[in-house]
């Protein structure tokens, strides 16, 4: 079975909803695949069960932690998230590579379940790039702002220990190297490198 999970990371606002379409779009393996969660939000009028989502009432949702049927599970503004296991058995079994869209805690806990998994992160290019994208989202109060960049910091100190690290400074190059990591399964270009290295130095310092 050579099919392989990857999950992908990235502090809010660092655009990675958009570059994992982009990749889906353009990718060569034709059986690569967004996972599905479970959740316990309450379902929007244009969403399908089994789509983007299965719900779950909160019962459920406990039920299936408690019988270890979730690779991971958070809990986001009062609603619970979880990946179930049995649905990314089932494709990986299918030959389907999955990408998980997750955080850092639950990257550590797929590396628990599955040890191959292939993670990587994606930096924005800047604090201040990234105060832009969330100004420019307007969803937020200044004070959520600087909330979600302090929370970034965090996110980006625990990205250094994932295993590919790229960076989201220009998006056409940015979606290339998550094609060389996950189609090629090689290493990306080293200025590529290079540059993840002199940012990282840099959003770190600040």
């Amino acid at each position: 079975n050579m099919s392989k999970l990857f999950v992908i990371s990235a502090p809010s606002g660092a655009g990675k909803t958009t570059l994992i379409k982009s990749l889906l779009e353009h990718s060569s393996k034709r059986n690569l695949r967004l996972g599905i969660s479970c959740t316990t939000r309450s379902k929007r009028k244009n969403e399908t069960n089994g789509e983007s989502y299965f719900f779950k009432t909160k019962e459920e949702f406990q039920e299936m932690s408690e019988k270890v049927e979730l690779l991971e599970s958070a809990e986001v503004f009062g609603n619970f998230y979880g990946t179930p296991r049995k649905w990314v058995e089932e494709q990986l079994n299918k030959d389907i590579d999955i990408i998980l869209e997750l955080d850092w805690q639950g990257e550590k806990q797929i590396k628990e379940n599955y040890p191959d998994a292939v993670s990587i992160f994606i930096l924005p290019p800047s604090l201040e790039d990234l105060r832009e994208r969330l100004n420019k989202r307007n969803q937020d109060s200044e004070d959520d702002i600087k909330k979600r960049l302090a929370q970034a910091k965090i996110e980006i100190i625990n990205g250094c220990s994932f295993d590919k690290i790229i960076i989201n400074d220009d998006f056409e190059a940015a979606v290339k190297d998550l094609i060389f990591i996950i189609d090629l399964d090689k290493e990306i270009p080293q200025e590529r490198q290079e540059l993840v290295k002199n940012s990282l130095n840099q959003l770190l310092d600040q």
